[in-house]
């Protein structure tokens, strides 16, 4: 198959979408397939280059063809059509001729404004919540998780995220082009079970019949390369680490990833280890830490996964009920229990008492009662471990990759045939 990726996240930036959009394209590759990615465009990055055999076309939009971009700095494509990019993205299609194109994210509007006129179907993947959702986490106001969109608290939510106007012009396009996806899109792909009944609370609704769909979870490539090129770069990064076991956390570090609640239980406990947080400081990350409390920037993914080695178990204790979340599975993979948080994407992963432990998202005190258990009784942390590791082998390239390929034909099949098949349902359980 001719299959055109079109994504708001690529490297070298990092982020489990990022990530994602990458392994799918190689991975693709690497079985036969003719494979394009289209994304957005950097200040300093090339408009078109080969990543390991997969052509990578840079895109600019609207906003970085008047007035250019900072080098370094992550750009983010409207949630609307953006003329500039719709332009380029026709050449991209008329140059390679996809048999379908996968959109991912605020990209998605670029893209069905391009397919207009063309009988290639496009699927639609959702990785968090931005069809329905203008600040993408489905958390009404920083507080709880939101019971469905409305167009006036959609726009003090957005505001509130983004400042005004910037805020309003975000959850109108939500708004506004909601029906252009709904129309234009031959099927809809969700990354977890969570993300899919939002989907259809939030995005279908009972008024639209959702498409051919599937859910198909991020995953890990099968056999990860032991690079042991720049040996000492990386040890310096695990210079850093504690000597003695630690707990860890991986993210962002900030409100929404719960951490907050994090450093409080954490606090609570008696003479516990050192707590490593590797990840971004933003703009509402504390400006102190509790004393044992170790911060991380800018570790490289083959240094996040040597400190998962490491250390005793993880913790993520996300606020907004996280989409899926690939840094469960990859602290599952390493043999490590993992303590998650409920509703959302963990649930997929982590099954509660039996590979890691999940406990309701916001409850300080089931956390604090987390982390003494797996401190407290090496038998059961251990006995989580060993089935966190099975458990995780559900997510890899060889159980994601054929469902999307199975996916992209069906999709394929049924656009060509105009026919109206019932929606297919492929998932991990």
């Amino acid at each position: 198959m001719r299959i055109l990726i079109a994504s708001d996240n690529y490297p070298p930036f990092i982020g489990g979408a990022h990530r994602q959009t990458q392994l799918l394209a190689k991975e693709l590759f690497k079985r036969g397939h003719a494979v394009r990615v289209a994304t957005l465009w950097h200040s300093g990055l090339p408009a078109v280059e080969s990543d390991e055999g997969v052509p990578v076309y840079r895109l600019k939009q609207l906003k970085t063809q008047l007035v250019g971009g900072k080098t370094g700095a992550q750009e983010h494509q409207p949630p609307f059509p953006d003329p500039v990019t719709v332009w380029e993205l026709n050449k991209v299609i008329a140059e390679f001729q996809p048999d379908l194109v996968h959109a991912y994210g605020w990209y998605g509007y670029s893209v069905a404004v391009a397919l207009r006129g063309k009988k290639i179907p496009m699927l639609l993947s959702a990785r968090d919540y931005a069809y329905s959702c203008a600040t993408r986490t489905l958390v009404y106001r920083g507080q709880e998780i939101c019971s469905g969109p409305a167009l006036g608290k959609c726009l003090a939510c957005a505001a509130q995220v983004y400042g005004a106007p910037k805020g309003w012009i975000a959850a109108l396009g939500v708004a506004a082009f909601k029906a252009l996806l709904q129309q234009r899109m031959n099927g809809f792909h969700n990354v977890s079970t969570y993300v899919g009944e939002i989907a259809e609370r939030d995005f279908f609704g009972a008024e639209h019949q959702a498409p051919i769909h599937a859910v198909i979870p991020s995953f890990q490539a099968d056999s990860e390369t032991r690079e042991h090129a720049d040996t000492e770069t990386l040890q310096s990064y695990l210079e850093k680490l504690p000597r003695e076991p630690f707990i860890l956390f991986v993210g962002a570090i900030r409100r929404v990833k719960g951490i907050e609640q994090l450093l409080e239980a954490y606090e609570r406990l008696d003479a516990p280890p050192p707590l490593v947080l590797i990840g971004t400081l933003e703009n509402d990350s504390p400006q102190q830490f509790p004393p044992g409390v170790s911060v991380l920037e800018k570790f490289p993914h083959r240094a996040v996964m040597a400190a998962w080695e490491r250390c005793l178990f993880g913790v993520l204790p996300s606020l907004w009920p996280e989409p899926l979340g690939s840094v469960v599975y990859e602290g599952m993979s390493r043999g490590k229990a993992v303590i998650g948080t409920i509703p959302g994407g963990h649930a997929d992963m982590i099954v509660d008492g039996k590979s890691g432990l999940l406990v309701r998202q916001g409850e300080t005190d089931a956390l604090e009662r987390a982390m003494r258990a797996l401190l407290t009784d090496n038998d059961l942390r251990e006995r989580l471990g060993r089935a966190a590791r099975e458990r995780a082998e559900l997510f890899r390239a060889r159980h994601a990759v054929p469902k999307f390929e199975q996916l992209y034909r069906e999709i394929i099949a049924s656009a060509s045939t105009a026919s109206h098949r019932p929606p297919a349902v492929v998932g991990v359980k």
